[in-house]
């Protein structure tokens, strides 16, 4: 995990480069996507803090079973498009940070402890069927994932 961890911190550290570079103006923009790229990077906020709290709780579950939330809704109600660029870029990238360090900290037999109760099916990126066991380190991995499909989107935008 500590390879993942590293990997994981280089790909913040230069995305943010990347993010850090595009204007306000041009982050607010809405062309033919469902939200601006500061929609975007807010969603990616929220998922952040969503899973931060995910990822502290499981360590104390013997379920991996969470409430979801409408993206959409979230979104909207922050109304992240009239928020400061530099603000979510610094945002998204300390609060990852912050997440790496506390997965840093979650011992292995918690982070891969298989659980059979989950709703991965219900709340992951890429969902895994309810009938498998699940693990945090899944989850872990898949919310990496969600969040470099939507900077993706950001960069290529």
């Amino acid at each position: 995990m500590k390879e993942f961890l590293e990997e994981q911190k280089e790909l913040i550290e230069d995305a943010f480069q990347k993010l850090i570079l595009i204007s306000d103006k041009d982050a607010s923009e809405k062309k033919n996507e469902k939200w601006s790229r500061k929609e975007i990077l807010g969603h990616l906020i929220d998922s952040a803090s969503v899973n931060h709290q995910r990822i502290i709780r499981a360590q104390f579950a013997e379920e991996l079973i969470f409430l979801g939330y409408d993206q959409d809704d979230w979104v909207k109600a922050q109304n992240y498009k009239s928020a400061s660029w530099s603000l979510l870029v610094e945002l998204w990238k300390n609060y990852n940070l912050l997440i790496l360090h506390a997965i840093d900290n979650i011992p292995e037999d918690i982070l891969l402890r298989k659980r059979d109760r989950h709703n991965f099916d219900e709340i992951e990126w890429k969902p895994i069927d309810k009938k498998s066991p699940a693990s945090l380190d899944y989850m872990i991995k898949d919310y990496f994932g969600h969040m470099y499909h939507h900077l993706k989107q950001i960069f290529n935008y």
